[in-house]
């Protein structure tokens, strides 16, 4: 027997920047050319570079400083995209906590983070500000960072803008407090990375189901394209039929969030090549890559133009900073502009 079916696993459940992988599957595009995906939820996010390493799972979802861990642990897995373009990801907590902009104001609070690779940024992050990992009490949290700081179960947590941000500054609004009281310290500008890529979600494969269907995944690539056009040209039609086919999605909260996440979204899904340098440098300073590390993605398996990338990332994650605290204040779906 034979099948085009591809198994592709996401990294959470169903979240707001999920969309274009979703309407890939509602629009008939991959069946359009000729696949049938079936789309699967982990129940934890830290299983899912196991499972697509180890062959249970084609292909999936993962940020990309965990797409450059599982390789160095074994696990054969290659970014062949991008999904969401180097969202902010830092340390969150609200206003009143006794945390400031400095770093060293969260020693003797406790940290939340998702898995173990947040644990390994604060950490490594203590040294560069003069401390120690024992100067702090780390907590597991999962997904549920923004609900442990609400419930004061930690002080601050590592989540990305749009979507953990999101939670806390409507939370906040449900208590009469300004959104902005939701604050943030990015870990890119705490390590002085210049730049947020290595929260970029990727699409990676499997090496040896790779290396066996590359025109299966050509396949995919072109529809999860089409896909992302349309959302990007057509983004109310697209929450709307989103929300049709995911109820749990036509929530104000999920709303608020895809709002953001937008912004973020790959518009030609190559992965940067600048940001695949600076995170696998990041990767060997936190000690999780050897030193002959080679960055495992690539872009043939795209058949459209590759961009020009930012000749000045710094100054566009300023103008991206600024964009975004627009669209907090407003709302509304919105794109930067270079």
């Amino acid at each position: 027997m034979t099948t085009e079916k591809i198994t592709f696993c996401f990294n959470w459940q169903t979240a707001p920047y999920h969309i274009p992988v979703y309407l890939a599957q509602t629009k008939g595009y991959f069946k359009d050319v000729g696949l049938d995906i079936a789309l699967l939820e982990p129940t934890n996010p830290s299983d899912v570079t196991e499972l697509i390493g180890s062959g249970k799972c084609d292909m999936g979802l993962k940020a990309m400083v965990h797409t450059l861990a599982a390789k160095a642990r074994g696990f054969p897995v290659t970014s062949v995209g991008s999904l969401l373009d180097e969202p902010f990801t830092g340390v969150l907590y609200l206003e009143g906590s006794g945390i400031t902009t400095d770093f060293r104001s969260l020693k003797g609070k406790r940290i939340g983070y998702v898995g173990e690779f947040g644990k390994i940024q604060i950490d490594e992050l203590t040294k560069h500000y003069g401390m120690t990992p024992d100067d702090y009490t780390a907590v597991r949290c999962g997904m549920n960072v923004s609900k442990c700081i609400i419930e004061g179960s930690i002080d601050a947590g590592i989540g990305i803008e749009c979507v953990q941000q999101v939670e806390l500054e409507e939370w906040c609004r449900s208590q009469g407090r300004p959104a902005t009281d939701a604050k943030m310290l990015r870990i890119d500008k705490l390590a002085e990375l210049g730049c947020c890529c290595f929260c970029t979600i990727l699409y990676i494969c499997n090496d040896n189901f790779l290396e066996k269907n590359p025109e299966k995944v050509r396949k995919f690539m072109s529809a999860i394209k089409k896909a992302t056009d349309f959302v990007l040209q057509n983004p109310a039609e697209a929450w709307a039929e989103y929300t049709n086919f995911k109820p749990a999605m036509g929530t104000n909260l999920a709303r608020k969030m895809f709002e953001r996440c937008y912004a973020y979204l790959s518009e030609s899904l190559y992965n940067v090549h600048r940001d695949w340098r600076k995170v696998t440098a990041y990767g060997k300073r936190l000690e999780i890559l050897p030193e002959d590390y080679e960055s495992n993605y690539t872009n043939k398996y795209l058949s459209w133009d590759e961009p020009q990338e930012a000749k000045d990332p710094l100054e566009a994650q300023k103008l991206m900073a600024a964009h975004q605290d627009i669209c907090r204040a407003s709302g509304g779906y919105r794109r930067l502009v270079l």
